[in-house]
Formats: C-alpha cells, sequence, structure tokens
C-alpha cells in the first residue's frame, strides 16, 4: 500500500481534491471530517472540549467558530485542544488503514501535515496549491472569517511555498478544474505503477 498524503494551506482546495481522488475510486481518510463528527451532535470530544473550554458547546456540539476565538490566540489553549483531538484522529485513522489494508493507495487528507508531523507516516505528498489572491479570495468569503482570523490561522501554518518544496507533487487549483483533475489522475497513474513495480 502507497499513503498518499494530501495536504494544503486553508482555502487551496484540498477538500475539492480529496473529493477527485475519490471519485477515481481512492479511498479517502479525511481528517477534518473525523474531527467535526466528534464534536457535532453527541460526538465523542464534546463533553471533553467543554470541560477543558467552557461556553463552547452546545446540545449541536462544539460551536467551532467561539472554540477558534479561544485558542488561536493562545498556544498554551491550541495544544490542550490538540491534546484532546490527535489521538482519537490517530486510532480512526488506523482504523481506515486497516478496511483498506488490501489496497495500492489511499489518500491521507491531512491539513496539518507538516505541521504536526504527519509527513512521517506517509509515503508520498501531495500538496493542493493557488496562487495567493485566490487563497484570500476563497477564505474570506466563508461565513464567519475576518482577514484577523485569516492572518492568525496563516501563522501557525507552514507557509506554501514551503509546502511546495517538499512535496512530492503539486496539484494545482487556481485554474480550471480540469487541470485539477489531471493531476490528480496523472499522480493515481504514477503510483498505481510504483506500487506494481
Amino acid at each position: 500500500m502507497i499513503k498518499l498524503g494530501l495536504t494544503g494551506s486553508i482555502g487551496m482546495g484540498k477538500s475539492t481534491v480529496a473529493r477527485m481522488f475519490e471519485a477515481e475510486g481512492v479511498p479517502v481518510f479525511d481528517a477534518d471530517a473525523v474531527v467535526h463528527r466528534l464534536q457535532g451532535p453527541a460526538g465523542e470530544l464534546v463533553a471533553q472540549i467543554e470541560a477543558r473550554f467552557p461556553g463552547t458547546t452546545s446540545a449541536d456540539g462544539v460551536n467551532r467558530t467561539t472554540l477558534a476565538e479561544r485558542v488561536l490566540a493562545e498556544p498554551e489553549a491550541l495544544q490542550n485542544l490538540e491534546g484532546l483531538i490527535h489521538p482519537v484522529v490517530d486510532r480512526e485513522r488506523k482504523r481506515f488503514l486497516d478496511e483498506h489494508s488490501d489496497r495500492q493507495l489511499v489518500v491521507l487528507d491531512i491539513p496539518l501535515l507538516f505541521e504536526k508531523g504527519g509527513w512521517s507516516d506517509v509515503d508520498k505528498i501531495a500538496v493542493v496549491s493557488a496562487p495567493e489572491e485566490v487563497q484570500r479570495q476563497r477564505v474570506l468569503a466563508r461565513p464567519g472569517m475576518t482577514f484577523d482570523k485569516f492572518c492568525r490561522i496563516l501563522k501557525l501554518q507552514v507557509p506554501d511555498a514551503e509546502k511546495r518544496a517538499r512535496a512530492d507533487f503539486v496539484i494545482p487549483t487556481g485554474g480550471d478544474l480540469s487541470t485539477t483533475e489531471a493531476a490528480v489522475r496523472e499522480i493515481i497513474a504514477c503510483l498505481a505503477g510504483a506500487a506494481d513495480s
């Protein structure tokens, strides 16, 4: 099995690219989706997050905007939150790999692949990248996003140029979708050939 780590900074189009891999029949582990489920209504981590960060949850689960405001400016608070989340995400990733152990290629969609050391757990890395202006427009169009919050998130992420330099593959997402789809298919063909050899 080849484990392809898929990553990219905020607003680069990683979720769209992950869906393209799935459409081509490649199993994708979506770390963000796991976190959303764990923090959603009756989610496994809701009570622990409320205990650690009072007032950030309700019957609907974790209020991600409120929680982000609480932790983004405080490195220690962010570390505490990650200490709750990462072990459970790791457990779910192991379960995913066990379920797909017969596959030649799987994608591990991990937003903070470089930031949290996940690069050492994959065989190859694909970075999703778009021009800065496209990224900024996408992110600032999100509900509840401000320029200040965007800047704080970027400070926590490895710069796009460094991610591209460390990647085995760079997937462009600043143009038309067909170009991005072609890049995804090319990566699959390349890795399928590597798995066969």
